[in-house]
């Protein structure tokens, strides 16, 4: 049986600052979906990562379905009224357009669908993130998928051993190139390298096709024009049965990498992997946050989630992303904790050296 898991998110609200969501605001979320369980939607789960709200939600209607968008823009706007009126921070700041138009992609909430014929066993991990961009995925998608020493099933399991495609899209020209792995693998990491504009998007295996991930790639700059808020994505990955195994698919994190965001959508930090109760980013607005949701679908139904980073195995991880985060804030305004000036052109770093123009001479 087919079934579409659709994980759509937006930050409607910050309790306090930008570190949390306050309990109001899941509670409606939750209510609000809950009016369309058994209709529209068959389960769902409401969740946060730091200050955006995470709905993830199985249905039948396939990919990209405006009345299952609508109902996410419809909760997120009912959010936005009550952060209002509890004057939380930044309320409804990835809303960015005042209606609906068939599909909140483009709108500003961050999407990852995927279309998925359940197996006997459909394990799949949903990954939420703070205080970063759609690029932060990249690293750990290529370790997972692309990297042997990783995922130890490239080379032992022969179901995988054909290996995967990878779609990358091109934020800048709004273009997408398929690259299969292992043959094009150095074209791959050509591209993912760059993650502030060539973002992975959808992993399939090669054998049959079959979908194995799914990101979100909107980023908020680039749809307003101007900053706005970082974009804080979410990724889906299927896991066991010739994909990589949970383990597989968790391992990337064991390394805290470092990804674009943090403190005013500005600096790179260590990408933290901690359990749900640890998604309250403070220090600096950070270190940049992920957690991830495992969850089994059992005919549609949602069976979890269970808390993937909570194991203490990751506390080396977290240890030594608290490390970096101290080299990394030593460098103050200074590159390369601060982004470069490519990067910094839709902060609102342009406005503070506008004033300058005027003074500069020839040399």
């Amino acid at each position: 049986m087919k079934y579409t898991v659709s994980v759509i998110k937006a930050d409607v609200g910050g309790f306090p600052g930008h570190s949390s969501m306050h309990p109001a605001l899941m509670e409606i979320a939750r209510k609000e979906l809950g009016k369309q369980k058994g209709k529209l939607i068959i389960d769902f789960r409401v969740m946060h990562c730091g200050d955006d709200l995470e709905l993830i939600m199985t249905h039948k209607k396939g990919v990209d379905n405006r009345f299952i968008h609508k109902m996410a823009w419809d909760t997120f706007v009912k959010c936005t009224e009550e952060a209002k009126k509890l004057k939380l921070y930044g309320a409804g700041q990835d809303l960015l357009k005042d209606t609906f138009s068939g599909n909140v992609k483009g709108m500003g909430p961050g999407v990852a669908e995927m279309d998925i014929d359940e197996r006997k066993s459909e394990p799949v991990m949903v990954f939420m993130a703070d205080k970063t961009e759609p690029g932060a995925w990249n690293y750990a998608l290529y370790k997972m998928f692309a990297d042997p020493f990783s995922t130890a099933g490239l080379v032992i399991d022969p179901a995988m051993h054909d290996g995967f495609t990878f779609e990358v899209h091109d934020l800048f020209e709004h273009k997408k190139v398929m690259l299969k792995c292992p043959e094009e693998i150095y074209d791959l990491l050509a591209l993912i390298g760059q993650p502030a504009r060539y973002v992975i998007k959808h992993i399939f295996r090669n054998s049959d096709k079959m979908v194995a991930a799914s990101t979100s790639t909107q980023r908020l700059s680039l749809i307003a024009g101007r900053y706005v808020g970082k974009d804080d994505p979410v990724m889906m990955v299927r896991a066991q049965s010739g994909l990589p195994a949970v383990g597989e698919v968790l391992e990337p994190f064991s390394f805290p990498y470092l990804v674009a965001g943090w403190m005013r959508g500005s600096h790179h930090g260590p990408f933290m992997p901690v359990g749900f109760d640890q998604a309250t980013p403070s220090r600096f607005d950070g270190p940049p946050r992920v957690i991830c949701a495992g969850f089994q679908l059992s005919d549609g139904r949602l069976e979890g989630p269970a808390d993937m980073f909570k194991d203490v195995s990751f506390d080396e991880s977290r240890k030594k992303a608290n490390k970096i985060a101290d080299y990394m804030r030593r460098h103050g305004p200074f590159e390369p904790h601060r982004l470069s000036a490519a990067e910094m052109e839709y902060t609102t770093l342009p406005d503070v050296l506008k004033k300058l123009d005027k003074r500069f001479r020839k040399i």
